[in-house]
């Protein structure tokens, strides 16, 4: 990542429908004249329709210019069902940028009832290739003799992107890094990520680990009411860990999602971030969607640009956005009757007033 003061280039990916609308919400909100980065943004067009027209060639050509730039910011896109069309473009994009890993943040919103006594974060570490995923399958036989088969693989380079991944994170959060697979039924296969976890651990003697099987891990996270928590997972386990824990805060809505790529020293070479959820088309064109998960993952990316601005203005975004909720500025699905856009306006408007109370400060205010 480039700690150049000149202007960074943004790689924005639309989409479809409401995924779309959103976008341009968060797009609104670090727009140069708000936050003061100077942000080149480079368009490509991610949409169902452009993907069909150019067989998936516009997918590649994000995925390079993300690779290239360092930095990406993707809205939601319709996946269709035939076989034979284009396809998801997200394993397309995770491949051909070089993704290793994806996170996926649960946060509690005020006002938000989550599930039992859950408050703090909880971020899942997943794969981001490999695993259940591409994997090859066939039969055999026929009738009630039929067998089924799936071969699946993954990497020690993955494992280990994940682990050493999960260790940084739960430093940033002071969590504790919590969980991993079943190494006990599968000591060759999953046991070879429960290496690099130990690995990491001894690494990062600073960071609380307390390695669980995955059974115990799904229990113990429904009744988790402690500090904040990083599970690392294979990639189909973190899948349905991350529905999960998501929802596990009342609402998808205060989560972003981050494809991260690495360089040999396990620093990221590329970011690419989205919302998790998806394209809302019941919603389209009524300006009642929320924009906040669009909003936090474009202010995910900003802290990886280097320099010393671009780190407070993600700090600014996600203070103005959290504390919007808890003034009761909502959109409908979390009990309010706030717009897409009247949201979007207060948001703007606080991170205006934050950054212009912090460089009053001077010096101070950047020590967070």
């Amino acid at each position: 990542m480039s700690d150049s003061p000149g202007p960074t280039t943004l790689v924005v990916m639309e989409g479809d429908q409401t995924g779309q609308e959103l976008l341009e919400e968060a797009l609104r909100v670090i727009d140069p004249e708000v936050t003061g980065l100077p942000l080149v943004i480079e368009r490509y067009d991610l949409s169902l329709e452009n993907r069909r027209r150019t067989a998936n060639r516009v997918v590649f050509d994000a995925a390079e210019a993300t690779k290239h730039h360092g930095f990406g910011l993707k809205a939601a896109t319709v996946t269709p069902e035939d076989a034979g069309d284009v396809g998801s473009p997200n394993a397309l994009l995770r491949e051909a940028i070089g993704g290793k890993v994806i996170i996926r943040t649960g946060r509690r919103l005020s006002g938000v009832r989550p599930l039992g006594g859950i408050h703090a974060p909880i971020s899942i570490v997943r794969m981001a290739v490999d695993d259940a995923y591409n994997a090859r399958e066939y039969r055999e036989m026929e009738g009630d003799d039929e067998i089924a088969w799936r071969t699946e693989r993954i990497s020690r380079r993955i494992c280990r992107a994940v682990a050493e991944f999960s260790f940084q994170q739960a430093r940033r959060m002071h969590a504790t890094v919590f969980g991993g697979p079943k190494w006990t039924v599968s000591p060759v296969y999953e046991g070879m990520l429960k290496e690099e976890l130990d690995a990491a651990a001894a690494r990062h003697p600073d960071v609380r680990y307390k390695p669980l099987l995955i059974d115990a891990l799904y229990a113990a996270l429904i009744s988790h009411s402690g500090d904040a928590l990083v599970v690392p997972a294979l990639n189909r386990d973190g899948d349905c860990l991350s529905d999960m824990v998501l929802q596990l805060f009342g609402s998808i809505a205060g989560a972003e999602s981050q494809l991260l790529a690495f360089d040999e020293d396990f620093r990221a070479s590329a970011v690419m971030a989205e919302a998790p959820h998806g394209t809302a088309p019941t919603l389209q064109g009524k300006n009642v969607a929320n924009p906040l998960a669009m909003i936090l993952a474009a202010a995910s990316v900003l802290p990886y640009m280097g320099g010393v601005h671009a780190p407070v203005v993600s700090r600014a975004i996600y203070e103005s956005a959290l504390e919007a909720i808890g003034d009761e500025v909502r959109t409908a699905d979390l009990g309010g009757h706030c717009g897409t856009d009247d949201f979007t306006d207060e948001v703007i408007k606080r991170v205006r007033t934050k950054l212009d109370v912090w460089s009053a400060l001077g010096e101070s205010a950047l020590r967070f």
